[in-house]
């Protein structure tokens, strides 16, 4: 019989259940969840921790290390360009890294992705954008970079696991591995992890996510991390502090075009399809116009062939609401379904609640998705989500 008092925090907390409840939490996901059955066999497991900098890998270092495995920080760049500590301060996030791993005395290597990042994420991201679709291009870091080059990389040293700060959980049924939701509701990252497979998985521990938000960066602060009121990173790093538009401009050519009402009436003009998005309503200049209410416009359609804009006032129109979506693809993380139509929930947007649906296969590769409730804003270039329960079933692109 395991006993919890082989998990412990170096640190004192005021809110003593809910440290013993999220200590009880990931102790079950270290010792049963990943079938380590024995201190000995935990203290010969080597993991390699990705460290941004922020607090959330700093306290999963902090906690591998407390249960003495031997620990291993990496620190990765993913993208280079002429002046770019301007305004995505990698040099700060890696001082950062230094700093927790210098406290925890474990080393911190530096290994640079961004040759990778550039083939398999940002053209990939330049391409959609091309196309007048909204990619997300974290989805496809985390499964060709950070459970990719970085797992590669772990294993050619030597690593058992990598381990990295995502707010999700894995567990081991039988020789299944499955992708579940992390129980902060509001920090749950498994819409950006649909990409991982089964082996990924089992190669991977989360283990903050079984915790709070506000509990890691409790955890942080009586460690000493002078970074554990450090905020979320947000966006894209790559970005960062630039205007979005004048980060695209400097890679795709704008092409300015008309901007019409959806009975095509032309009320104005835009600098390019690619800088908006279904469902936008800032940026796009309209205003004051005669014999028209004063209701906001927003985006509803994208006319490539014409290079049109189409708008319509409300947020509440009807053309921003769709029951139905297609996706060419699923990545399932398990197995599919055994049969279609299949009914389950899915999230068309990171942090949207679970919406039940019916998954209709229409060919091969071919998948409708028809929703319960209308979804607004279903957005070509994002990615459908599905879920059961807590469970991360996999995911795809949407096309329209």
């Amino acid at each position: 019989m395991l006993s919890r008092d082989k998990y412990q925090f170096s640190v004192n907390f005021t809110d003593t259940l809910t440290l013993w409840y999220t200590s009880f939490l990931y102790f079950c996901y270290i010792f049963f969840e990943k079938n380590f059955d024995s201190p000995n066999l935990m203290s010969s497991l080597r993991i390699i921790v990705g460290m941004s900098g922020g607090v959330d890998s700093s306290v999963t270092a902090l906690l591998l290390k407390e249960q003495g495995y031997e620990v291993t920080g990496v620190f990765m760049k993913n993208w280079e360009e002429e002046g770019a500590d301007t305004y995505c301060p990698a040099s700060i996030d890696m001082a950062d890294a230094q700093a927790v791993c210098d406290q925890l005395q474990i080393e911190l290597q530096r290994i640079n992705f961004a040759n990778e990042y550039w083939e398999r994420v940002f053209t990939h991201f330049l391409n959609e954008y091309r196309t007048g679709r909204t990619p997300n291009p974290d989805i496809l870091c985390n499964k060709e970079i950070k459970f990719k080059a970085f797992l590669d990389y772990a294993k050619q040293r030597g690593a058992d696991y990598i381990a990295t700060g995502h707010y999700v959980r894995c567990i081991q049924r039988g020789k299944q591995f499955q992708l579940l939701k992390g129980l902060d509701p509001g920090k749950d990252q498994s819409y950006f992890l649909h990409l991982l497979d089964e082996s990924q998985l089992a190669q991977s521990l989360f283990p903050i996510g079984a915790m709070t938000k506000q509990v890691v960066r409790q955890i942080a602060h009586k460690a000493g991390f002078k970074n554990h009121k450090k905020k979320d990173s947000t966006g894209i790093c790559f970005i960062g502090e630039r205007k979005f538009k004048a980060f695209l401009s400097d890679y795709l050519p704008a092409q300015p075009g008309n901007i019409e009402t959806v009975e095509g009436k032309v009320i104005g003009r835009h600098d390019g399809l690619m800088f908006h998005t279904l469902g936008q309503r800032q940026g796009l200049k309209i205003g004051g116009l005669k014999n028209t209410p004063e209701a906001p416009w927003y985006v509803v359609a994208k006319n490539l062939a014409q290079n049109t804009l189409i708008v319509a006032q409300g947020q509440n129109h009807p053309l921003l609401f769709t029951h139905s979506l297609l996706t060419d693809q699923i990545h399932w993380i398990n197995s599919p379904p055994q049969a279609f139509p299949y009914e389950t929930y899915a999230k068309t947007r990171y942090r949207q609640a679970d919406q039940a649906c019916i998954i209709h296969c229409m060919g091969e590769k071919q998948y409708r998705i028809d929703f319960t409730e209308a979804q607004r804003a279903v957005t070509p270039g994002q990615s459908v989500v599905f879920y059961d329960g807590d469970i991360c079933l996999g995911g795809g692109i949407i096309n329209g």
